[in-house]
């Protein structure tokens, strides 16, 4: 019938997808459990703080900042070796992760990753707790790259 909604586990739907289609949840029902799981990882919290000040970023300017606060030391110091560590750990595991919750879209062909439709909701949850424990990351993240 013309207006029928499908409902699929509790959650009603107008479009229907495959099992194969990946989609984000809807804003209306991103829960807490994703948006804790976005953050569980300090590398993932890192790159959402850097989203912060900047929404759009080059892998290699990600991998380079957070490499750059985990060692400690100046981005320019940050050796090829190092960055290429986390790049791999970014690339595989992190962005995915977030892709997948529509924090973050990345592109495949410019290797660049933005802010996609939850992150504003990500985001908030993680200027809450910035204060507290991870308040000298967010301060890293939020800073300038070096030349």
């Amino acid at each position: 019938m013309a207006g029928e909604r499908k409902v699929n586990e509790g959650i009603s739907s107008d479009v229907s997808t495959s099992p194969d289609t990946k989609l984000p949840p809807p804003p209306e029902i991103l829960a807490i459990e994703p948006v804790y799981e976005a953050l569980g990882h300090s590398r993932r919290r890192y790159l959402c703080y850097t989203l912060l000040e900047n929404t759009e970023w080059s892998m290699t300017d990600l991998a380079t900042k957070i490499t750059a606060w985990e060692w400690g030391i100046p981005e320019h110091e940050v050796t090829a070796d190092q960055r290429e560590k986390v790049y791999v750990s970014l690339y595989h595991a992190h962005v995915p992760k977030l892709v997948d919750v529509g924090v973050i879209t990345f592109d495949e062909t410019t290797e660049t990753i933005s802010t996609a439709e939850h992150a504003e909701q990500v985001l908030t949850v993680l200027e809450g707790i910035g204060a507290s424990k991870d308040a000298n990351q967010e301060v890293h993240a939020r800073s300038e790259m070096d030349e």
